[in-house]
């Protein structure tokens, strides 16, 4: 009779081959359910980009001096200063989206990538860019400062801001 004992773990305090089972089934179940609402919980809560706003303060009109064509790397943009005022120039080309950048000796601004090259108004001069560069929404903002909104392109009527 102790041998049965024994052998079904009552005495010995151990555990037998089914307890065993049990405890691993459940304990997996466990782990997997806990898993599920943690991925539950993650499917629940919002994935939202957050992306930089397209509207961006370059500075003081004054800082861009008359006939001046300057490059903001960081937003992506030209801001030039003609004769008529300032205005803002999308950087990016507009034949595979490269950074295109300001010639001064050529007086032309050129794309390192592909020789295309476009005029301090972003007409094309040469390459293969399809279009002119996009005019971008500029203006003076209340405090004093210029203002460009890199989402919004301007019509044909090519709007300057007056300094």
């Amino acid at each position: 009779m102790a041998d049965l004992e024994k052998k079904s773990g009552g005495e010995t305090g151990g555990m037998n081959r089914r307890q065993f089972f049990v405890k691993l089934g459940t304990s997996s179940l466990t782990v997997a359910g806990v898993g599920g609402c943690v991925f539950g919980l993650q499917y629940l809560a919002p994935n939202v980009l957050y992306e930089p706003s397209s509207i961006v303060n370059v500075g003081k009109p004054e800082h861009y001096p008359s006939g001046s064509v300057t490059l903001d790397q960081t937003f992506g943009i030209f801001i030039v200063h003609a004769q008529d005022g300032i205005y803002a120039l999308s950087a990016v080309c507009t034949h595979l989206g490269c950074l295109s950048i300001w010639n001064p000796e050529a007086g032309v601004i050129a794309c390192p990538c592909h020789g295309s090259q476009f005029e301090r108004d972003g007409s094309v001069l040469a390459g293969p860019a399809p279009r002119a560069l996009p005019w971008l929404k500029t203006w003076i903002s209340e405090e004093g400062n210029l203002m460009v909104d890199r989402s919004v392109s301007v019509t044909a009527a090519r709007e300057y801001v007056r300094v």
